[in-house]
C-alpha cells in the first residue's frame, strides 16, 4: 500500500463534510496503520458504529458471499487500498443507510444465491453504493436534470443551486474524484426540496434516507438515478465558472430516450 499516493483534498466540495474523520484515518494509515485498523479506531474514538467491525479481508471466509457475512458477523472485511479507505468513510458518514442497503443485499443473497447475474435489486443497490448520491434541489433543478437540459441546469437556473444541496453515497466515486476529470458522472436520487423538512447535515440525510428504504418509498429496483456529470455543479469546479464548460457534448449528453415528469424522482416527504 502506498499512502504517498494518496493525495486527497480534503478542501474539495464532495469531502468536505468527510474531512474530520478522514484527516484521522488517513493519519493513522500514513503512521503504519492497515486502513482497517485505522477505521476501527476512528470508529471507537468517536463513538461510531456500535456493534460493528472493520476487519482484515483474510477474515472473509472462502466461498461466502461479502454481503452475507457483514450481516450476520457485522464485521467489515476491508483491504488496504483507496477503495476501501473511501468505503469505510462512508459506513462512518450513513451508517444506517449502508446497514439497510447491505441487508437487502444479503436478503436477496439468501432468495436467489450468488451467480452469474445479481438481479435487478442487487444491480441498483450496487450502483448506488459505488456510485451514487443523494441531490436536494429545487423542483426546477429536478425537472432539468430528468430531462438533461444541461444549460438551463447548470447555466439559466445557476442561482437556484445556493438552494440545492449533493451528498455523494458511492464510495468508488469518492476514489474516482482524487483526481477529478470532467467526464466523472454520478447516478443521483433527486429529491426536491419544495415541501421536504430541512436536511442540513449529513446525519439528517442518512436517517431520511434509509427511512425512505426501510419504508419502500424508495423503490430502488426500479432504479431511480439521474445521470450527473457532477463537477458541472456550481462551485464544485472552477473551470464551470466559463460556461462553456458545458457545451462538451461527450459529457452533457443528450437524453436516448423521453422521460416523463416522475421517472426517477422520489417525491418529498418529512424526515422520518
Amino acid at each position: 500500500m502506498v499512502v504517498e499516493d494518496w493525495c486527497i483534498d480534503w478542501q474539495a466540495p464532495w469531502l468536505a463534510h468527510m474531512q474530520a474523520l478522514g484527516r484521522q484515518v488517513q493519519a493513522l494509515v500514513q503512521q503504519g496503520a492497515s486502513v482497517a485498523q485505522a477505521l476501527q479506531s476512528t470508529a471507537r474514538s468517536h463513538g461510531l458504529l456500535a456493534g460493528w467491525q472493520f476487519v482484515d479481508q483474510q477474515l472473509l471466509p472462502a466461498g461466502q458471499a461479502y454481503e452475507s457475512f457483514i450481516r450476520d458477523r457485522h464485521c467489515i472485511p476491508t483491504r488496504d487500498n483507496l477503495h476501501d479507505f473511501f468505503n469505510g468513510l462512508i459506513w462512518l458518514h450513513w451508517p444506517r443507510l449502508k446497514q439497510g442497503l447491505n441487508a437487502l443485499q444479503a436478503a436477496e443473497i439468501e432468495r436467489q444465491g450468488v451467480g452469474a447475474q445479481r438481479g435487478r435489486l442487487r444491480d441498483a443497490i450496487t450502483v448506488l453504493d459505488e456510485n451514487g448520491g443523494l441531490l436536494l434541489a429545487p423542483q426546477a433543478l429536478c425537472d432539468a436534470l430528468r430531462q438533461r437540459r444541461w444549460q438551463e441546469l447548470f447555466v439559466q437556473r445557476r442561482e437556484l443551486w445556493l438552494q440545492a444541496s449533493f451528498w455523494p453515497i458511492g464510495h468508488a466515486l469518492l476514489e474516482k474524484l482524487v483526481r477529478p476529470r470532467k467526464p466523472i458522472t454520478a447516478h443521483a436520487i433527486c429529491v426536491p426540496v419544495e415541501g421536504l423538512d430541512a436536511i442540513a447535515s449529513l446525519a439528517e440525510a442518512d436517517r431520511w434516507l434509509s427511512a425512505r428504504l426501510d419504508s419502500g418509498a424508495c423503490n430502488l429496483a426500479g432504479k431511480p438515478y439521474l445521470p450527473i456529470p457532477i463537477l458541472g455543479i456550481p462551485g464544485w469546479w472552477q473551470e464551470n465558472q466559463n460556461f462553456s464548460f458545458y457545451d462538451d457534448s461527450l459529457v452533457f449528453r443528450a437524453p436516448s430516450t423521453p422521460q416523463t415528469a416522475q421517472q426517477q424522482v422520489l417525491p418529498a416527504q418529512g424526515l422520518a
